[in-house]
């Protein structure tokens, strides 16, 4: 599975912004899908998930109430819609496919997009 992240840019803070990712090569519906970030000199860490076959969503205390992740299976898409920015959320976003749910392996990763947010 090959995943293709975009729509990562420079935003003020306080405005928004929608990554997408898309898959191709695999069977994309059977996957986890979610969003991950690296800030300069930090890990990464996890922003949000989507399971395959719920849609059940799972969020990062700190995009809680901001971020919304969602799928569109029939376009083999998944999306971050990030509201009411904040300079802290600026980072490299990668997408992410796993067939476990729990995350503990992830099986694909996209090659990134940056987000750089202006305050």
């Amino acid at each position: 599975v090959q995943l293709q992240a975009s729509g990562g840019g420079l935003v003020q803070a306080g405005g928004s912004q929608r990554l997408s990712c898309t898959a191709s090569g695999g069977t994309f519906s059977r996957y986890n899908m979610g969003w991950f970030r690296q800030a300069p000199g930090k890990e990464r860490e996890f922003v949000a998930t989507i399971t395959w076959r719920t849609f059940t969503t799972s969020y990062a205390d700190s995009v809680k109430g901001r971020f919304t992740i969602s799928r569109d299976n029939a376009e083999n898409t998944v999306y971050l819609q990030m509201n009411s920015l904040e300079p802290e959320d600026a980072a490299i976003y990668y997408c992410a496919a796993a067939r476990v749910g729990s995350w503990a392996v992830v099986d694909y990763w996209g090659q990134g997009t940056l987000v750089t947010v202006s305050s």
